[in-house]
């Protein structure tokens, strides 16, 4: 019997996310009983809240479980629009919109329905795994472009600059960014818009936190610059903002030409997403929105707490992240690779954070620790690293 063919090359790069691997090594721990204290996690602490539950429930008891179009219910790709284009100051149509289940498809197809073999795609440094993983499955070149801490965890603007070339296809924005929780200033968007503009690149930007927004200044988002949108995908999505991670629901807006070429990458993968889960989606989006409000307050205490925590410990500096659940202390004074003192502050601390490496190569020197849980779990997490790095010292 002949043998089978090995893999295509688009999938040989492809490794599990980081915080899965150390959530299974924490509950191995836990299993010995062993107490841990999550940091790892990047997800709400929060459950679902109820009304939008109840609207999921309400559902599928009156029998809202077929098929729908696979771009989305129109009420709820209606609802996005509105809501999307009111934070934002724009006005978006509903058929720009197009839902997903979670907001990994908005990423995803629309890398696959622009980027071919040999393009490059410039993508954040420490990012979100996902940018190199769907760009290399669309056979595309992924660049990294390294971040500056003393400017919010933005690009480098001069190495961004140096990496544009004439086969840059795309480029991918995180604002507030997973693992820093920096928060893109203007100015540096409308750099990048410019070079956009001039070299005729797409940008997809991933504004997944941007109702995480802990200065009530407005996260700027660059499809709202000047002639900008033509080329932008928002991506955007029920996850972090409500509390809904397991609803698995998300959306991408962009231009309705592009937006007809992604729902038929989703018509032939996932068909469509669930319907009971946009019902959900309808009362989160109509709903008052106090609730958002008060989750966002629970957590800037939270952060308040931790940053403070974690620059009051010797050889730890954290500059306050403006957004997101995600603090990124710098922790190259300790001198030690921070794939070993994650492990470490795990097996022998008790507390479970990711590495920076986790997220790239530029991640290396920093640790990610999620602020998305309780204030008695934080005070125990920076005692416990305290004293461990105290003793290692």
């Amino acid at each position: 019997m002949s043998q089978a063919k090995p893999f295509a090359k688009r999938i040989n790069n492809l490794v599990p996310e980081g915080a899965y691997a150390v959530l299974a090594k924490a509950q191995a721990l836990e299993s010995d009983g062993r107490h841990i204290v999550h940091l790892e996690i990047g997800q709400p602490d929060f459950d679902t809240f109820p009304h939008i539950s109840q609207a999921g429930i309400s559902a599928i008891q009156a029998g809202k479980t077929r098929y729908n179009p696979p771009a989305g219910i129109p009420e709820l790709r209606e609802l996005i629009a509105q809501a999307a284009g009111q934070q934002r100051q724009m006005q978006f149509s509903p058929a720009q919109v197009v839902i997903g289940p979670g907001a990994k498809p908005g990423l995803f197809f629309p890398t696959l329905a622009l980027v071919e073999p040999g393009d490059e795609v410039l993508y954040p440094d420490p990012g979100f795994p996902t940018y190199p993983a769907m760009i290399e499955v669309a056979g595309g070149i992924p660049v990294p472009v390294p971040l500056v801490e003393e400017n919010c965890f933005s690009f480098d603007l001069d190495a961004f600059d140096r990496l544009i070339s004439e086969h840059t296809k795309l480029v991918i924005l995180n604002s507030p960014s997973n693992p820093t929780g920096g928060v893109m200033p203007r100015a540096d968007l409308e750099h990048i818009s410019r070079l956009a503009a001039e070299r005729g690149f797409w940008i997809i930007s991933d504004e997944i936190y941007s109702r995480l927004d802990y200065e009530q200044q407005g996260v700027p988002s660059i499809a709202a610059l000047q002639g900008q949108f033509d080329r932008t995908i928002i991506v955007d999505g029920f996850s972090k903002t409500y509390a809904m991670t397991g609803w698995r629901l998300g959306y991408g807006i962009m231009p309705e030409f592009l937006a007809e070429r992604v729902e038929l990458l989703l018509t032939h993968s996932i068909g469509c997403t669930a319907t009971f889960t946009q019902f959900a989606g309808i009362q989160a989006l109509a709903a008052d929105q106090e609730m958002v409000s008060d989750m966002v307050a629970v957590y800037k205490e939270r952060r308040d707490r931790l940053v403070s925590g974690l620059n009051a410990i010797p050889g730890i500096s954290c500059q306050v992240p403006h957004g997101a659940i995600y603090a990124f202390p710098n922790v190259k004074a300790l001198a030690i690779p921070v794939s070993q003192l994650a492990d470490r502050l795990l097996s022998e601390a008790g507390v479970a954070v990711l590495p920076g490496t986790d997220f790239g190569n530029y991640g290396e020197g920093y640790l990610r620790l999620c602020f998305a849980a309780s204030t008695e779990e934080i005070d125990t997490a920076l005692d416990r690293i305290a004293i461990y790095l105290e003793k290692m010292h």
